[in-house]
């Protein structure tokens, strides 16, 4: 079978890495990119030996012949590039979140199954080796009926003043508790029903960036389940990872604890001690591996091979209305009910 043809919109961080993975991938052939900015359009291009790249991603669409498109760009603009592939009939990977907004996913949704093409969302934290064990625990019966979950992400405060640019534009539940979510309805299997949510604007907004120092919310779900999300941006620079990333269920018979603060390596210097990443994402005899990787591998599998996603659209546009709700709250508060999905969508 031909390689998949995949040109990729949006070359930050999170695009960079993907044009990385596939431009090696034996079952992908990284034909184009796409950024605004032509400067790093070539720096892309020369540093993974990309064939084509544009300004303007309707102009890749149209000229790129390619099978399926990633879409990389930041949290609130991933539905016009999504919109725009889907209707070039190409299939379509979109970083999470999936989108903002819930009206963005459902129409997206209806626009891939009038189109017969292909979407999947990319939480990737359902490619970890522990999640998954955890979710078989679960499944198997091993814990009982889930009671409860407490998931928390705190990034260190470089991530919104450094490392992107568009922090004032989302909030670290959209940027963090997006993946928690994920994992929670998968663990819990069952859908969100309604939210209340907490936060503060302090720290940053000191800072020019004008979003929420932390939030957190609750989520009642269809199973009876409640869980709690905690997500920050403000942990010091001093902290040994750019992340503190722990879930937790309880349940009738038992519990599962998830912390990946240290991901099984402390490496300590003269500088400074810290607790490396490893396990999303590594560099292992020249190629990236991990569980980043393999959620990018498993999109391939679902274009070659016609068939449904790992994380769906669907799934995507879940989390997305539980997060809707959440940022609702934040503004009423008040508990706000979760976007039930169309009954085409469900």
């Amino acid at each position: 079978m031909d390689a998949v043809r995949v040109g990729v919109i949006g070359l930050g961080i999170m695009g960079e890495l993907y044009s990385k993975i596939y431009a090696c991938h034996p079952w992908a052939r990284l034909v184009a990119v796409s950024s605004r900015r032509q400067a790093r359009v070539d720096e892309i291009r020369s540093r993974h030996d990309v064939p084509e790249g544009y300004t303007d991603y309707r102009d890749m669409l149209d000229r790129a012949g390619l099978d399926a498109v990633v879409v990389a760009t930041p949290d609130h603009h991933h539905a016009a590039p999504a919109r725009a592939a889907l209707e070039a009939g190409r299939h379509v990977l979109v970083e999470k979140p999936f989108t903002t907004s819930v009206s963005e996913a459902d129409e997206l949704i209806d626009l891939a199954r009038r189109t017969r093409r292909h979407i999947q969302v990319a939480y990737n934290h359902r490619w970890l080796a522990p999640y998954h064990q955890a979710r078989a625990a679960i499944q198997a019966g091993q814990l009982g009926t889930p009671l409860a979950g407490f998931a928390r992400k705190n990034d260190t405060i470089f991530v919104p003043t450094e490392l992107i640019s568009w922090a004032g534009e989302t909030t670290p539940a959209w940027f963090l508790s997006s993946h928690d979510i994920d994992l929670m309805r998968w663990f819990f299997d069952a859908e969100p029903l309604e939210a209340r949510a907490w936060g503060r604007r302090e720290l940053l907004a000191s800072r020019g960036v004008p979003t929420y120092d932390v939030i957190q919310a609750q989520v009642r779900f269809s199973s009876g389940a409640i869980a709690t999300f905690e997500s920050g941006w403000v942990y010091p620079n001093t902290f040994p990872t750019i992340v503190d990333s722990f879930v937790e269920v309880i349940a009738t018979g038992g519990h599962v604890h998830l912390d990946r603060k240290r991901e099984s390596i402390e490496i300590s210097t003269g500088e400074r001690f810290s607790y490396p990443k490893c396990f999303l994402t590594h560099e292992i005899f020249g190629r990236v591996r991990g569980a980043f990787p393999s959620c990018l591998e498993d999109f391939l599998v679902a274009v070659r091979e016609d068939t449904p996603p790992r994380v769906t659209g669907f799934d995507g546009r879940q989390v997305t209305a539980a997060l809707e709700a959440i940022h609702r709250s934040l503004d009423s508060g008040r508990t706000e009910p979760v976007s039930p999905p169309p009954s085409s969508t469900a």
